[in-house]
C-alpha cells in the first residue's frame, strides 16, 4: 500500500513516456557516477588525524581513569600509547592498563591511579601505512594477537579432595600453534603460578586452569586475563570449595591457609584460619603437626589443643626444612588435616651472616648483654618474648639464656636449660594464671656469658575472649534466579579481623548451611547455588585468630528471583525478515530469555540505512515508507516496569525488495520444549509469506554447533508446527532450522535457532497422570524443578494453547500445576504439554490415549516375576512372586483351589517391601496340595493377580522332590553316608572298599555285608573318624592288566599308552597315535591263580589323522582367586567335526547362569565359570570325539579365597584313572540333574533356609561309567570309584546273620 502511495505522489507533468525513460536513464547515470566517485575516494590515502583529541584529567588518587580519542585515516592508522615518551606496555603492570579500539575510538583505562603517576597520558606516534604488510612469524609476539573470549567458565562448586577445571574458550587471530596467547590467572587478585596445585594450559582455542587437589584454600574469585592486540580481555567467576566428609560424625571442617612466618633457627610461628562451624559443636582447639621435608611422618607439636589460630613451634633442628599442618578439635572428634604449608628452613639469617663475617682486629670475645626485653605477643596459653641482640656480639657463635621470676621477688629461674637458643624470640609456656612475671636474658658464647639484661616489664597471661563483636544488620537483596546479594554492617570491635562467614537457611527449616568456606574479607557477598523460587534467610559471623564471633541477627526472608528489571538488561535477538512488498518489511525477533521481576510489555524498534550511522525510531508494524532497493538495519529494545533494556545487536543489512517467489518464506520463532538427555521437541511459527500456494508442511534440519552439515530429520513434510527429535547425544549442542513446503517447492530456511544442549535440567520431573480420590476425575500434574514469582504454567494440547473448555480446569499451587478433566471423552485424547515461563526451559508432556486413560482409572501393579515355586530343605515348598515396586500399605491374599489361605499352622505368608517379594511357605507338602494357586495384590489404586497351576506330572515331580528333601533331612539327623561306597585296587591286586560316614556318635557301629552275609573285618574301624575301609585280597575278577604288542614286548601305562579299567571292562588309550603304533595287540588278565589271554590277529590298530582331538590351549593346572571369572578355552579338530563334552569330577557339565559351555564354528570350545567359589575347585576334563576316535584332556582347578596364600599348583591324584580308546563307544550319559535359575529371596528374618531347587520332575539317573582321566601318571594304585547311588534310591540293608 505504501508503494502505491509513493507512486501516486509523483507529479503528473504531462510528459510523454519517452521523456520519463530519458529522465530515468539520466538519473541512473548520475547515481553510477556518484558510486564510482565514492569508490575512488576510498582508494585515496589519507594522513591520520585526530577527530577528537585527548583532554587533560584531574582525578582522585586510587581511582580509575579513562582516556579517549577518535582517529581517522586511510589506511587504518596504528595507534600507540605513550607515557612520558615511553610506550605503555600492559605486560609491565598486569591488570593496570587496558587498551581498546572500536570503530575508530581508542581508549586507555588506567586502574588504581596513584600520585607518582603523571595525570596526563599522551598519545604520540600515530603512523599510517598505505599498503598492507604481513609481519614475519618470528616478529609476532603473543601480545600482538587478536583475542575474543567465547564460552566462559561460570560460578563453580567443588569438594575438598576433588579436582576441577576452569576453561575459557577463545578465538585467536592469527591462530599460530607456536605462539599461544599470553594468559594469566588470578585468585582474589593474586597472580597464580604453575605448580602441582595449579596446572595451567593455553592453546587449542582455550585457556584452562586445573586444580587437581582441591582444598578450601582454593576458594575465591578467579580471574583470567588475556593480553591481546587491543588490550586485555578478562573474565572472573567465583569458585566455592566445600568441606569433605568429616572423619567422625559432628567433627569440624579442616582449618585452612596454614602459613609459617617469624622463621628462626629455634622456632617457627605457625598461623592459620579457623573453619566455619554451622551445625557442628564449637571448636575447642587445634593440633599443630610438623613433618621434615622428604619424610611422610607427621609429629604432633603440642600435647594439648591450642586455643588460638597461632602457635610457636620450637624444638626444631637448625638448617632442616619443615612443613606444617593443623587439625581442629571439638567435642565430636578431630577434623581432617589442613593442606600442608609451604616448606620453610629453620635458620636464623642474622646469626648465619654474623658467623660468616670475620671479627676485626681487637674485637671483644665476650658478648654484651641483650636489650629491650619485652613481650611481643601475649596469649591465653603462652607469651612470646623478644629482645635486641647484643652489641658487640663477640667473636664466637652466640646463644641466649632466659630467666624468669615472679614480679618483685627477685627469685630468678632459668627457662631454657636444655636448649641452646639462637633467635632473639622465644615462646614461654607453663605460666600460672593470675601471676605477673619478669624476664631477663643473657648472651653466651664459648668465651663466657654477658651480664644480665634489664628485666622486662611485668607480664601476665591474657585470659579474655578476643573474638570480634557480632556484625550488624544483614540485608539480602535479589540478584539472579539462583543467587542473592548479601551485605552487612561491620562489627563495632574488629580486633584484627580476618574476614566473615555467611550462613543461610531455607525459610521454615532450622538447619543452617555454609554459604562460603573461607573467610571473606569484604562486607558484601553474592551467595550462589540457591534454589530458584525458594525463600532464604542469612546471618554473618566475624573471624579472627581467636575464632568466630557471635552470629548476627538474621536477615529478612527473601525469595530467590532475578532482580526487578533484570530482563531489561537482556536484549532481544535473532532479528529476521519475514516478508517484503517493496515498500514495507515485516521483521520478527526473539524475546529476552527472562523477563525478570516484571513482564516485558513493550518493544521499541529502530532502523537506519545500512550506509548511515543515524538510527530512527519506528513504531509501526510492519515497517513501511521504505525505499525499494535500499538496505536497512534494525535493532530492538524490550521494556518493562523497570525501564527500557539494552538494544539488540544490529541486524544484518536487509534489502527492501518485493518478494515474488512461488515458494513460501521462512518460518520463525524457533523454540524448544522438553529438552532431555537424548530428545527434545522443536516448535516454530508459520511463515508470513506463503508464496503462490498454501503451506502444506515443514521440513526440519539439524546440525551440531559449529558444523555446516545439516541433516533433514523428516523425509516427509509434517503438517503440524512441532517435531519430536530423538537419538541425540547427551551433552552435545545442536542448532536447528525449518523450511516450509508448498505445492511449488521448499521455501527459504528459517534463521538458525539458538544452540541447545541435550541435557535435562537438574531435578527435572515428568507429568504424572492419576485419578482424584475424591471426585474420580483424571488429572495431569507437574511439579516444577524451578520457579519464580512471575512464572506461569502454560498448558497446551498438541502444542496449541488450551482454550475455554468446560471439561478442563487448571489449578496451580506453589510449584505444582494440575490439569483436570471433569467429563473426559474421546475429543480430549492427545498430547498435552506444559511450559513454566521465566525459567530455563522447565517443561514436560504426556500423551493421553484410550488405553492410557483406562490404565489411569484402572492401574496395575507391575510384576518382575509371576507366581512360581521352589522346594526348600526339610521338604518345605515356597510359593513366591516379585513386583517391580510395593508400597508399605500393600495388601494381598493367597487363594488355593478357590479357598483363601491365611498365615498360621502349616503356612507362613510374608512380604518384603524393599525387594517386592510376596511369598507363602508350605511346611508339609502332600497330595492334598495339588491344584491352582493364586495371589491377588492391592496396592493403593493399583491391583493385579498371578496364578500357578500345579497338577499332573508337574505336581508329582514337586511332591517327589519335597518327599526326597524331607527324607534327606531326616536321614542327615543321624549317621549318614557323606561318601558312598567306592573301591581302589593296589599293586598286589587287593581291592580296597571304602566309604565315609558323617554325624557319627560313640555308639555308632559299622557292618559289612556281601550279598546277605555279614563280613567282620580283621581290624575294627575307627568309628569317630567317619572313615571305613574293607580290604579284599586276590579278588576273583580281573585286577591286574597286562597288554602285549607282541610276545616279546609288554606295555606299561605311560603318558603315551594309558591303561585303565572298571569291574566290567578294561581299556587302553593311545595318545597322539602314529604309524609306529600300528600292529597286533593282545591282552592278558591274571586273577592270581590263572592267566587269561585274548588276541585278535585279524584286527590291527588303525591310526586315523581325522580323529577328534584337542589341538591346544588348555593348561594342566589353574589357580584362581574367589569371585573371579574362569575361562577354559581350547581349539579342537576332527573330520568330521567332533562332539565336545565337558566334565567336572566325572559328571557332565551343562550350561547354567553360573557355568556356560560353548562350541563355536566347530573349532573353539569354552567352559566359562562366572564368579568362581571354592565349590568350583576340582578336576575338569574335555572329551573330543568323532567316528574315528577321540581324546580326553584333564585340567585341575584350585580356587582360593582373598587373603589366603596361593596354593602350590599340583596335578590331581584322582581315584579314577581310566580312558576310553578310540574304538570304544562312549558310555551312555546320565541325565543331568534339572537346574533352575536362582530365585530372589527376601532379606528379612523370615527368609527360609537355603534350598535345593527342583521345580520340575527328575527321572532316576542311570549309573554312569566314570569319565576317563587323561594325563594321569601310572596308576599306583589304580582304582575306580563306584558310581554314586541316585538320590531317589536307597540301597536296602540286608538282615544281619
Amino acid at each position: 500500500s505504501t508503494h502505491n502511495l509513493e507512486q501516486s505522489d509523483r507529479k503528473a507533468d504531462g510528459k510523454s513516456h519517452t521523456e520519463q525513460v530519458v529522465l530515468t536513464g539520466a538519473k541512473a547515470s548520475v547515481q553510477g557516477m556518484m558510486s564510482k566517485r565514492s569508490e575512488l575516494l576510498d582508494d585515496i590515502p589519507k594522513m591520520p588525524d585526530f577527530l577528537v583529541a585527548l583532554r587533560p584529567h584531574t582525578v582522585w588518587e586510587k581511582t580509575p581513569v579513562k582516556l579517549f580519542c577518535t582517529v581517522q585515516g586511510n589506511s587504518r592508522p596504528i595507534v600507540k600509547w605513550y607515557k612520558g615518551g615511553v610506550p605503555v606496555d600492559p605486560l609491565s603492570a598486569p591488570g593496570k592498563y587496558k587498551m581498546e579500539s572500536k570503530y575508530g575510538v581508542h581508549s586507555l583505562i588506567i586502574s588504581s591511579f596513584v600520585k607518582h603517576m603523571p595525570a596526563l597520558e599522551s598519545l604520540l606516534g600515530i603512523r599510517s601505512f598505505p599498503c598492507c604488510s604481513v609481519p614475519h612469524l618470528t616478529d609476532i609476539h603473543a601480545s600482538k594477537l587478536e583475542v575474543s573470549l567465547l564460552d566462559r567458565f561460570s560460578v563453580s562448586f567443588g569438594v575438598e579432595g576433588g579436582s576441577i577445571s576452569l576453561v575459557c574458550t577463545m578465538v585467536v587471530v592469527p591462530d599460530l600453534p607456536n605462539v599461544p596467547p599470553l594468559a594469566q590467572w588470578y585468585r582474589d587478585d593474586k597472580l597464580l603460578k604453575p605448580s602441582d596445585l595449579a596446572e595451567m594450559a593455553v592453546g587449542g582455542g582455550a585457556a584452562r586452569l586445573t586444580l587437581p587437589h582441591l582444598a578450601k584454600d582454593d576458594e575465591g574469585l578467579y580471574t583470567l586475563r588475556i593480553f591481546s592486540k587491543d588490550g586485555t580481555a578478562e573474565h572472573s567467576a567465583y569458585l566455592f570449595v566445600s568441606d569433605a566428609a568429616p572423619s567422625a560424625a559432628g567433627a569440624p571442617g579442616a582449618p585452612m591457609s596454614v602459613k609459617a612466618y617469624d622463621i628462626n633457627s629455634d622456632y617457627v610461628l605457625v598461623a592459620w584460619k579457623p573453619p566455619n562451624t554451622v551445625n557442628e559443636a564449637p571448636i575447642t582447639g587445634y593440633f599443630v603437626d610438623r613433618c621434615e621435608a622428604g619424610s611422610d611422618t607427621w609429629v604432633q607439636c603440642s600435647d594439648a589443643p591450642v586455643k588460638v589460630c597461632k602457635y610457636p613451634v620450637h624444638g626444631l633442628v637448625a638448617g632442616r626444612s619443615y612443613r606444617f599442618r593443623v587439625r581442629a578439635v571439638n567435642s565430636s572428634g578431630i577434623s581432617r588435616p589442613s593442606r600442608k604449608s609451604d616448606k620453610v628452613t629453620a635458620l636464623d639469617a642474622l646469626h648465619a651472616s654474623t658467623r660468616s663475617t670475620p671479627d676485626p682486629p681487637g674485637y671483644v670475645t665476650i658478648p654484651g648483654e641483650p636489650s629491650d626485653v619485652h613481650a611481643s605477643e601475649v596469649f591465653r596459653s603462652y607469651v612470646v618474648l623478644s629482645w635486641k641482640p647484643p652489641s658487640p656480639r663477640g667473636r664466637a657463635p652466640l646463644w641466649y639464656v632466659i630467666e624468669k621470676c615472679l614480679a618483685g621477688t627477685g627469685a630468678w629461674q632459668r627457662i631454657n636449660a636444655a636448649v641452646r637458643l639462637h633467635s632473639p624470640r622465644y615462646p614461654v609456656f607453663d605460666l600460672q594464671d593470675g601471676q605477673k612475671y619478669q624476664f631477663r636474658v643473657y648472651s653466651v658464647n664459648v668465651f663466657g656469658s654477658s651480664e644480665a639484661s634489664e628485666p622486662s616489664e611485668p607480664v601476665q597471661k591474657v585470659d579474655v575472649d578476643g573474638v570480634p563483636s557480632a556484625p550488624g544488620q544483614v540485608v539480602a537483596t535479589r540478584n539472579t534466579k539462583s543467587s542473592v546479594f548479601v551485605q552487612w554492617e561491620p562489627p563495632k570491635h574488629l580486633k584484627n579481623l580476618m574476614g566473615y562467614y555467611i550462613d543461610g537457611r531455607v525459610v521454615g527449616s532450622k538447619e543452617w548451611f555454609p554459604c562460603n568456606h573461607k573467610p571473606f574479607k569484604h562486607n558484601r557477598f553474592v551467595v550462589h547455588g540457591l534454589t530458584p523460587g525458594e525463600s532464604y534467610a542469612f546471618r554473618v559471623q566475624a573471624v579472627n585468630v581467636y575464632g568466630l564471633s557471635d552470629e548476627s541477627q538474621e536477615s529478612s526472608p527473601i525469595a530467590v528471583e532475578p532482580a526487578l528489571g533484570d530482563a531489561s538488561k537482556g536484549a532481544p535477538s535473532g532479528i529476521t525478515l519475514l516478508s517484503c512488498d517493496g515498500s514495507s518489511m515485516t521483521v520478527a525477533w526473539k524475546s529476552p530469555k527472562h523477563c525478570g521481576g516484571s513482564k516485558v510489555n513493550a518493544y521499541y524498534i529502530d532502523k537506519r540505512n545500512a550506509d548511515t550511522l543515524t538510527w530512527k525510531e519506528v513504531n509501526l508494524a510492519p515497517v513501511d515508507n521504505l525505499t525499494e532497493g535500499t538496505f536497512y538495519e534494525f535493532k530492538v529494545q524490550a521494556g518493562n516496569l523497570a525501564g527500557v533494556g539494552v538494544p539488540s545487536a544490529p541486524s544484518a543489512p536487509m534489502k527492501c525488495g518485493a518478494w515474488t517467489m512461488d515458494e513460501p518464506g521462512p518460518a520463525y520463532d524457533l523454540s524448544f520444549s522438553e529438552v532431555r538427555g537424548n530428545s527434545l521437541v522443536v516448535l516454530w511459527k508459520a511463515p508470513v509469506y506463503t508464496g503462490a500456494s498454501a503451506v502444506t508442511g515443514y521440513q526440519v534440519d539439524m546440525a551440531k554447533k559449529g558444523s555446516e552439515e545439516f541433516v533433514t530429520l523428516n523425509q516427509e513434510a509434517v503438517s503440524q508446527r512441532y517435531l519430536q527429535v530423538s537419538g541425540l547425544e547427551e551433552g552435545a549442542t545442536y542448532v536447528f532450522r525449518v523450511r516450509a513446503v508448498n505445492a511449488n517447492g521448499v521455501g527459504k530456511p528459517s534463521q538458525l535457532s539458538e544452540p541447545v544442549c541435550a541435557r535435562a535440567l537438574p531435578g527435572t520431573r515428568e507429568i504424572v497422570a492419576s485419578v482424584d480420590e475424591e471426585t474420580g476425575d483424571i488429572f495431569l500434574s507437574l511439579e516444577a524443578c524451578e520457579i519464580c514469582e512471575t512464572s506461569k504454567f502454560v498448558w497446551s494440547k498438541n502444542y496449541k494453547p488450551i482454550g475455554d473448555c468446560p471439561r478442563v480446569g487448571v489449578t496451580t499451587k506453589g510449584r505444582t500445576s494440575r490439569l483436570t478433566f471433569t467429563k473426559p471423552d474421546k475429543d480430549d485424547l492427545g498430547r498435552y504439554s506444559v511450559v513454566v515461563t521465566d525459567t530455563d526451559g522447565v517443561s514436560s508432556s504426556h500423551t493421553l490415549t484410550e488405553d492410557g486413560r483406562y490404565a489411569i482409572r484402572h492401574p496395575v501393579v507391575p510384576l518382575k516375576h509371576g507366581l512360581n515355586y521352589e522346594v526348600l530343605e526339610k521338604g518345605h515348598v515356597r510359593f513366591w512372586l516379585q513386583a517391580v515396586k510395593l508400597s508399605p500399605s500393600v495388601s494381598y491374599r493367597f487363594i488355593v483351589n478357590d479357598k483363601e489361605v491365611t498365615s498360621g499352622e502349616g503356612h507362613k505368608i510374608s512380604h518384603d517391601v524393599a525387594t517386592g517379594i510376596i511369598q507363602m511357605t508350605v511346611d508339609h507338602f502332600t497330595r492334598a496340595n495339588e491344584g491352582t494357586y493364586t495371589v491377588q495384590i492391592h496396592d493403593g489404586k493399583a491391583k493385579t493377580q498371578s496364578s500357578l497351576v500345579l497338577v499332573g506330572d508337574v505336581f508329582k515331580a514337586a511332591l517327589k522332590e519335597a518327599e526326597f528333601q524331607r527324607k534327606e533331612h531326616i536321614r542327615k539327623q543321624g549317621p549318614h553316608f557323606s561318601e558312598y561306597l567306592y573301591f581302589t585296587v593296589t599293586e598286589d591286586c587287593t581291592v580296597m572298599l571304602a566309604c565315609k560316614v558323617a554325624n557319627v556318635k560313640k555308639e555308632t557301629t559299622f557292618h559289612w555285608y556281601k550279598e546277605e552275609d555279614e563280613i567282620v573285618p580283621e581290624t575294627p574301624p575307627n568309628v569317630m573318624s567317619g572313615a571305613c575301609a574293607l580290604p579284599i585280597p586276590l579278588v576273583t575278577a580281573g585286577c591286574c592288566l597286562i597288554l602285549n604288542e607282541s610276545k616279546e614286548t609288554k606295555i606299561a601305562s605311560s603318558e603315551k599308552m594309558r591303561i585303565g579299567g572298571t569291574a566290567e571292562m578294561a581299556w587302553m588309550q593311545i595318545c597322539d597315535p602314529s604309524d609306529k603304533e600300528k600292529g597286533h595287540y593282545s591282552i592278558e588278565i591274571c586273577d592270581g591263580e590263572k592267566t587269561h589271554s585274548r588276541s585278535d590277529s585279524a584286527r590291527c590298530c588303525c591310526v586315523s589323522s581325522d580323529r577328534g582331538r584337542v589341538v591346544g590351549g588348555l593348561p594342566d593346572v589353574v589357580t584362581i582367586m574367589e569371585h573371579k571369572s574362569l575361562s577354559l578355552t581350547c581349539t579342537v579338530w576332527g573330520e568330521p567335526t567332533p562332539e565336545v563334552t565337558w566334565f567336572k569330577n566325572e559328571q557332565e557339565v551343562t550350561s547354567s547362569e553360573h557355568t556356560r559351555v560353548t562350541f563355536d564354528g566347530g573349532k573353539f570350545s569354552s567352559l566359562v565359570i562366572t564368579k568362581v567359589t571354592p565349590e568350583d575347585s576340582g578336576k575338569y576334563s574335555i572329551n573330543v570325539r568323532n567316528k574315528y576316535g577321540g581324546e580326553f584332556v584333564e585340567i585341575t582347578v584350585s580356587v582360593y579365597k582373598h587373603g589366603e596364600q596361593i596354593p602350590e599348583p599340583k596335578l590331581g591324584q584322582p581315584k579314577t584313572a581310566a580312558a576310553t580308546p578310540a574304538s570304544t563307544p562312549v558310555p551312555p550319559k546320565s541325565p543331568a540333574p534339572p537346574s533352575k535359575t536362582p530365585t530372589p529371596t527376601p532379606s528379612k528374618a523370615q527368609t527360609p533356609a537355603p534350598s535345593v531347587k527342583s521345580p520340575t520332575p527328575a527321572s532316576t539317573p542311570v549309573p554312569k561309567s566314570p569319565t576317563p582321566t587323561p594325563k594321569s601318571p601310572t596308576p599306583t594304585p589304580r582304582g575306580v570309584k563306584s558310581p554314586t547311588p541316585p538320590r531317589f534310591m536307597k540301597s536296602p540293608t540286608p538282615p544281619r546273620k
